[in-house]
């Protein structure tokens, strides 16, 4: 595979993140006054964004709130999950394995290599210094950078731009149908990491071009 650049997802690809969503989203609950979730439940709540992970949470609420009035409790809630979660941020998050050996050979390629995520920008650039990888990318575009998020295929555009590529020139690497679908919408390869969320949906039956257990298996498949 051809690619003069590489877009990778953040949650579930690049950073195992899912102790501190975890541990923010049951901070929120219990603040709310409701029960809070197990981590595995969590796990599949993670992908299209903070808004959506809140909203989750409330609906798989045993008490959730009706439709007329869930509007307005997500709009509390995603207040109370900001505060928690810039206070755990990055505290329990880990770099999976393969992850900066992979990021390190790609670097040594001068292939540009760009973050694009879901999560708020208050969040995305302080955990990407956090965990020590945030100079390995040329461009970061997260959830609010734009008016669209994944997947929409605007976010993957925006950081080819920013790359100075065309979609078809670049490879995209997540780990859900969020990422394939916008990766296919934009015109350019996708391939899914096997370890990460995928929002409870068997990666292997969402349609990319490869999977990888680690991800420096990519490596092999990019022309030198």
């Amino acid at each position: 595979m051809q690619a003069r650049a590489v877009l990778f997802d953040l949650d579930g690809t690049l950073l195992d993140s899912i102790p501190d969503l975890a541990e923010a989203c049951r901070r929120m609950m219990l603040e709310l006054g409701r029960p809070p979730h197990d981590i595995d439940t969590i796990r599949t709540f993670v992908g299209k964004g903070m808004v959506n992970l809140v909203r989750r949470c409330l609906a798989a609420d045993r008490v959730a709130p009706g439709a007329a009035d869930m509007d307005a409790a997500v709009a509390a809630a995603v207040a109370v999950f900001r505060r928690h979660y810039a206070e755990v941020n990055g505290a329990n998050t880990r770099i999976y394995e393969g992850v900066l050996p992979a990021l390190e050979a790609l670097r040594a390629r001068g292939l540009p290599m760009a973050c694009v995520t879901n999560k708020p920008a208050a969040f995305t650039e302080p955990l990407l210094e956090r965990m020590g990888i945030a100079g390995f990318f040329g461009a970061t575009v997260s959830g609010d950078t734009l008016a669209e998020q994944k997947p929409h295929p605007a976010p993957l555009r925006h950081a080819c731009r920013l790359l100075g590529v065309g979609p078809q020139q670049a490879l995209m690497v997540g780990d859900s149908a969020n990422d394939a679908e916008a990766a296919r919408a934009a015109g350019m390869p996708v391939m899914l990491v096997t370890y990460g969320y995928s929002e409870g949906v068997p990666v292997d039956s969402i349609e990319c071009d490869g999977l990888l257990s680690s991800l420096v298996e990519v490596l092999p498949r990019l022309d030198p």
